[in-house]
Protein backbone atom coordinates (compact mmCIF):
# COMPACT_ATOMS: atom_id res chain seq x y z
CA UNK A 1 0.00 0.00 0.00
CA UNK A 2 1.79 3.14 -0.94
CA UNK A 3 2.28 5.97 1.49
CA UNK A 4 1.37 10.25 0.92
CA UNK A 5 4.05 12.17 2.68
CA UNK A 6 1.73 15.68 3.71
CA UNK A 7 3.05 18.86 5.96
CA UNK A 8 0.89 20.07 8.08
CA UNK A 9 0.86 23.70 9.27
CA UNK A 10 -1.42 25.35 12.32
CA UNK A 11 -2.84 28.60 13.55
CA UNK A 12 -0.41 29.73 16.23
CA UNK A 13 2.54 27.46 15.44
CA UNK A 14 5.66 28.01 13.63
CA UNK A 15 6.68 24.71 13.03
CA UNK A 16 5.57 21.89 9.84
CA UNK A 17 4.62 19.08 10.62
CA UNK A 18 4.95 15.63 8.61
CA UNK A 19 2.66 13.23 8.48
CA UNK A 20 1.65 9.89 6.28
CA UNK A 21 -1.26 9.19 4.83
CA UNK A 22 -2.48 5.80 3.04
CA UNK A 23 -4.03 5.76 -0.09
CA UNK A 24 -8.22 6.39 -0.01
CA UNK A 25 -7.91 9.02 2.85
CA UNK A 26 -11.32 9.57 4.39
CA UNK A 27 -11.92 13.30 6.51
CA UNK A 28 -12.11 10.88 9.83
CA UNK A 29 -8.54 8.92 8.70
CA UNK A 30 -7.22 12.44 8.17
CA UNK A 31 -8.29 13.71 11.38
CA UNK A 32 -6.92 11.16 13.04
CA UNK A 33 -3.37 11.37 11.37
CA UNK A 34 -3.62 14.99 12.49
CA UNK A 35 -4.37 13.91 15.88
CA UNK A 36 -1.48 11.71 15.76
CA UNK A 37 0.66 14.17 14.53
CA UNK A 38 -0.01 16.55 17.83
CA UNK A 39 -2.89 18.65 16.32
CA UNK A 40 -5.11 19.65 18.66
CA UNK A 41 -8.94 19.79 16.53
CA UNK A 42 -11.75 21.19 18.27
CA UNK A 43 -14.96 22.68 16.82
CA UNK A 44 -13.39 25.87 16.11
CA UNK A 45 -10.78 24.60 14.18
CA UNK A 46 -11.07 24.69 10.19
CA UNK A 47 -8.94 21.85 8.06
CA UNK A 48 -8.26 23.05 4.88
CA UNK A 49 -6.08 21.30 1.95
CA UNK A 50 -3.28 23.60 0.22
CA UNK A 51 -4.63 27.04 -0.69
CA UNK A 52 -8.22 25.71 -1.16
CA UNK A 53 -11.19 28.46 -1.16
CA UNK A 54 -13.74 26.08 1.40
CA UNK A 55 -12.46 24.01 4.31
CA UNK A 56 -12.91 20.29 4.28
CA UNK A 57 -16.14 19.24 5.89
CA UNK A 58 -19.22 16.71 5.71
CA UNK A 59 -19.24 13.30 6.30
CA UNK A 60 -16.55 11.65 8.33
CA UNK A 61 -16.44 7.94 5.62
CA UNK A 62 -15.74 10.99 2.87
CA UNK A 63 -13.28 10.36 0.48
CA UNK A 64 -10.97 13.65 0.55
CA UNK A 65 -9.90 14.48 -2.72
CA UNK A 66 -7.14 16.56 -3.92
CA UNK A 67 -4.06 15.17 -1.98
CA UNK A 68 -0.89 14.44 -3.07
CA UNK A 69 2.45 14.29 -2.05
CA UNK A 70 4.05 17.17 -0.60
CA UNK A 71 1.07 18.90 -0.01
CA UNK A 72 -0.06 21.40 2.86
CA UNK A 73 -2.99 20.87 5.08
CA UNK A 74 -3.69 23.94 7.01
CA UNK A 75 -5.59 24.18 10.17
CA UNK A 76 -6.71 27.43 11.23
CA UNK A 77 -9.32 28.99 13.42
CA UNK A 78 -10.31 31.19 10.00
CA UNK A 79 -12.64 30.12 7.49
CA UNK A 80 -11.50 33.05 5.89
CA UNK A 81 -8.80 35.96 6.80
CA UNK A 82 -9.22 40.00 5.40
CA UNK A 83 -6.24 40.83 4.15
CA UNK A 84 -6.10 44.61 4.37
CA UNK A 85 -3.20 46.75 1.71
CA UNK A 86 -2.23 50.04 1.28
CA UNK A 87 -0.50 51.64 -1.44
CA UNK A 88 0.60 55.25 -1.56
CA UNK A 89 -2.83 57.12 -0.63
CA UNK A 90 -5.16 53.77 -1.11
CA UNK A 91 -6.49 51.34 0.88
CA UNK A 92 -8.32 47.79 -0.16
CA UNK A 93 -9.40 44.81 1.51
CA UNK A 94 -10.33 41.35 0.45
CA UNK A 95 -10.72 37.93 1.99
CA UNK A 96 -8.48 35.06 0.59
CA UNK A 97 -8.37 31.50 2.36
CA UNK A 98 -6.28 30.88 5.36
CA UNK A 99 -3.76 28.85 3.07
CA UNK A 100 -3.47 31.68 0.09
CA UNK A 101 0.15 32.52 -0.24
CA UNK A 102 1.27 35.96 -0.04
CA UNK A 103 2.28 36.10 -3.47
CA UNK A 104 -1.92 35.84 -4.31
CA UNK A 105 -2.81 38.85 -1.87
CA UNK A 106 0.58 40.77 -3.90
CA UNK A 107 -1.64 39.63 -7.26
CA UNK A 108 -4.75 40.77 -6.38
CA UNK A 109 -3.82 43.97 -5.00
CA UNK A 110 -1.43 44.60 -7.64
CA UNK A 111 -4.56 44.34 -9.75
CA UNK A 112 -6.95 46.25 -7.36
CA UNK A 113 -4.20 49.42 -7.31
CA UNK A 114 -3.92 48.70 -11.16
CA UNK A 115 0.08 48.75 -10.84
CA UNK A 116 1.81 48.43 -14.35
CA UNK A 117 3.67 45.02 -14.64
CA UNK A 118 7.30 46.27 -14.25
CA UNK A 119 6.20 48.56 -11.37
CA UNK A 120 4.46 45.46 -9.87
CA UNK A 121 7.40 43.60 -9.74
CA UNK A 122 9.26 45.64 -7.69
CA UNK A 123 7.12 46.17 -5.32
CA UNK A 124 6.90 43.69 -2.32
CA UNK A 125 4.22 43.08 0.57
CA UNK A 126 5.90 44.32 4.28
CA UNK A 127 3.39 43.84 7.12
CA UNK A 128 2.01 47.04 8.28
CA UNK A 129 3.83 49.18 11.75
CA UNK A 130 7.03 46.52 11.19
CA UNK A 131 10.08 45.91 8.33
CA UNK A 132 8.92 42.26 8.31
CA UNK A 133 8.37 41.63 4.82
CA UNK A 134 7.71 37.64 4.63
CA UNK A 135 8.54 35.93 1.72
CA UNK A 136 5.54 35.10 -1.05
CA UNK A 137 4.87 31.30 -0.29
CA UNK A 138 4.03 32.44 3.12
CA UNK A 139 1.01 31.04 3.76
CA UNK A 140 -1.53 33.65 5.19
CA UNK A 141 -2.65 32.27 8.56
CA UNK A 142 1.22 32.21 9.49
CA UNK A 143 0.80 36.18 9.94
CA UNK A 144 -2.37 36.21 11.72
CA UNK A 145 -2.03 37.31 15.32
CA UNK A 146 -3.97 35.11 17.74
CA UNK A 147 -7.60 34.84 17.29
CA UNK A 148 -8.02 37.99 14.85
CA UNK A 149 -8.40 36.20 11.46
CA UNK A 150 -7.30 39.48 9.68
CA UNK A 151 -4.23 40.85 8.76
CA UNK A 152 -2.34 44.12 7.27
CA UNK A 153 0.36 44.68 4.71
CA UNK A 154 1.44 48.40 2.59
CA UNK A 155 2.34 47.25 -0.90
CA UNK A 156 6.39 49.21 -1.19
CA UNK A 157 8.99 49.46 -3.06
CA UNK A 158 11.87 46.44 -2.49
CA UNK A 159 14.59 49.11 -3.06
CA UNK A 160 15.11 52.71 -3.08
CA UNK A 161 17.82 53.46 -5.63
CA UNK A 162 18.57 57.35 -5.19
CA UNK A 163 20.32 58.75 -7.82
Amino acid sequence: MSKTTIFIQVHGRPDVLEAELAEGVTLESLRAALTKAGVTIDEESFIFLDDAEDHLHGDHNQPVHGLKRGCRIHVCRCRRITATVHYLDKTAEHTFPPGARLRAVKAWAVHKFGLDPKDATEHVLQVCKSSDRPPNDTSLHRLVQGHHCETCFDLVPEKRVEG
